[in-house]
């Protein structure tokens, strides 16, 4: 990674940073990043809109000793590299996670993602079979609206990011209070928003080119709701769990109930979408009773 790169201002104990460099003959790829941590089955974790492996601070600790636990910056986010032109649309993304799995050469994986990291999740499974023993989709990002219905803040920064012309300029502003509000409507408990995240994610921001991977990831929405169509695709055992205050609706729910039938089921009460911040406990328990 480029000496000139920031490093991460937060620590999750245990754990140990990694990269894979991009194959040769791929001038698309670029340098992935990821977290390693614990011992046994391997588990791999895929962040949501925005954020990084650090989404994930709370929970490694809980399941490091059950698990090896691999937590991805996905393509241009957290530190991977950001490549000049690249595509953030699903498929993009999900090549990324399968470097991951392939590069390392991972079988019997539990993948689980949550926002769009459950959408991963769930494509990559269909891709790789022969390598995914499990999955646990957290909040699906996969309907239309997405993050635009946590709020009227939320509504307006991203419609701003999007519209043409003047969308680069206001995807690379990007105010403290801005942040930290667009997030909090993803929490049944807003406390659960620690300022030194607040803090990561702002510097990750700042890093040359964000600005456009961060356009990029919100024009990628309905390539994440055309990924649907590979749901029925996944032969491994699959558990949806859902915050009872996601931005989903029970409908946009009981549609993957449909195309995924055979899939466990889980609302966690009170909590919003992003559960790994504010109920690392209920995914740890759900993820070690299975390992």
């Amino acid at each position: 990674m480029p000496a000139r790169e920031s490093r991460p201002t937060i620590h999750i104990p245990g754990t140990t940073s990694h990269t894979i460099v991009p194959r040769a003959g791929h001038s698309g790829e670029g340098t992935l990043r990821y977290l390693k941590a614990g011992s046994g089955a391997p588990l791999v974790l895929l962040h949501t809109v925005r954020t990084q492996a650090e989404h994930f601070r709370h929970l490694i600790p809980l399941i490091a000793d059950r698990y090896t636990v691999h937590a991805l910056d996905l393509p241009g986010m957290g530190y991977s590299e950001i490549v000049p032109g690249a595509s953030y649309d699903e498929p993009a993304m999900r090549a990324g996670v399968e470097r991951l799995l392939t590069e390392l050469d991972l079988h019997d994986v539990t993948l689980v993602g949550e926002s769009m990291g459950a959408v991963l999740a769930l494509t990559t499974a269909a891709d790789l079979p022969e390598r995914v023993r499990r999955v646990v989709a957290v909040n699906t990002y996969d309907f239309r609206g997405g993050i635009a219905r946590s709020s009227l803040l939320a509504r307006v920064v991203v419609s701003g990011v999007l519209a043409p012309g003047v969308g680069p300029v206001i995807a690379g502003v990007e105010p403290r209070p801005a942040l930290r509000a667009v997030l909090q409507g993803g929490l049944g408990d807003k406390s659960a928003l620690r300022a030194d995240y607040v803090d990561e994610l702002l510097q990750v921001g700042r890093r040359p080119g964000y600005p456009v991977v961060a356009r990029g990831v919100y024009q990628a929405l309905p390539s994440l709701i055309a990924a649907r169509s590979r749901y029925p695709g996944v032969k491994a055992p699959v558990h949806l769990v859902y915050g009872e205050k996601d931005w989903s609706r029970p409908s946009d729910r009981e549609a993957n109930r449909q195309l995924l039938p055979t899939a466990d089921f889980t609302q966690v009460p009170k909590a919003g979408h992003f559960i790994a911040l504010e109920r690392p406990d209920v995914l740890a328990d759900l993820l070690n009773t299975a390992a």
